[in-house]
This record gives C-alpha cells, structure tokens and sequence, in this order.
C-alpha cells in the first residue's frame, strides 16, 4: 500500500479518470493522500500572439472544474484527494510535483499517441524515466466496436 499516490489526468478523458481513480483505491494506504494533477499547455496565440484562445487564469479554472467533477462523481465519500492544475510541459511538470510531494507512487493512464495530451508517449516515457519514485502505467481500454455501443437501436 502506497502512502502519497499522484495521479495523472486527462481532463478531457473521463474514463481515464474513472480508471485511474478505481485503481488507486486498490493501491492507497487507508489514510494514504491521493493528489490528482493534471497539467495544461498555457499556449500562446502561436503565429497570431494578439489573439488568445483562453486566458491561463481560465484554462486552469476549467481544468480544476473537470477534476473536482471526477472526483465527485468516481471517489468513494469517505476519502479525499488534492487536486494540482499546473501549466507547462506535461512530463517535467508531474516529475516536478512527485518530487515536491515526495509521492510514493505516481499512476498514468497510457494511450500511446493518440488522446488529447500532447505527445502522450513521450510524456509517459518521460515521467517513467524520471520519475523520483515508481511510476505505474496502467494500459489504456479497448474502444468500443463501431455500433456496439449502449442503447443503439
């Protein structure tokens, strides 16, 4: 059982999020901390830097909204999780904060490249590689058969 567990989320990837929360379930400690992060590009206008997608402030609130949506809907009652928005590189970033955090373990969702995480793969390899505790990669599920989904006529 891990002491300090740090999730990584794709916000954009409830099922993933659902995953990730079950699992570490199995793998907290009764009065373990669990820390969800999730880590956003700040992006910029790119060639058009007069023209902003998203201001950070907003892009960050959006991110924690999600995340406190999924641990409402998927984490049992009687536990609690932190939640960690940042913004930069998404590899240097959850290294980063498992190292501030002193995590025990820290759990990824691996989709390879597809997914809306930017280099998904590299992210993976990357927090794998260094990582300052051990990293658990949890394969990504099967999609659905092409109409083979819920309530289809």
């Amino acid at each position: 059982m891990y002491r300090k567990l740090l999730i990584a989320i794709d916000p954009d990837d409830d099922g993933e999020g659902k995953r990730a929360l079950e699992a570490s379930m199995d793998l907290l400690a009764e009065d373990g901390e669990l820390h969800l992060a999730s880590v956003f590009s700040p992006g910029g206008g790119g060639f058009f830097p007069h023209v902003a997608e998203e201001a950070p402030e907003e892009k960050e609130a959006a991110v924690r909204e999600t995340l406190d949506l999924l641990v409402r809907k998927y984490l049992p009652l009687n536990r609690n999780a932190t939640l960690h928005v940042v913004a930069g590189s998404a590899g240097e970033r959850l290294v980063g904060l498992a190292g501030q955090l002193c995590a025990d373990l820290v759990l990824l969702v691996s989709r390879g490249s597809s997914g809306h995480w930017p280099l998904r793969r590299a992210t993976v390899e990357y927090v794998s590689v260094n990582a300052p505790c051990p990293v658990l990669v949890l394969p990504a599920l099967g999609k659905a058969e092409p109409g083979a989904s819920e309530g289809s006529e």
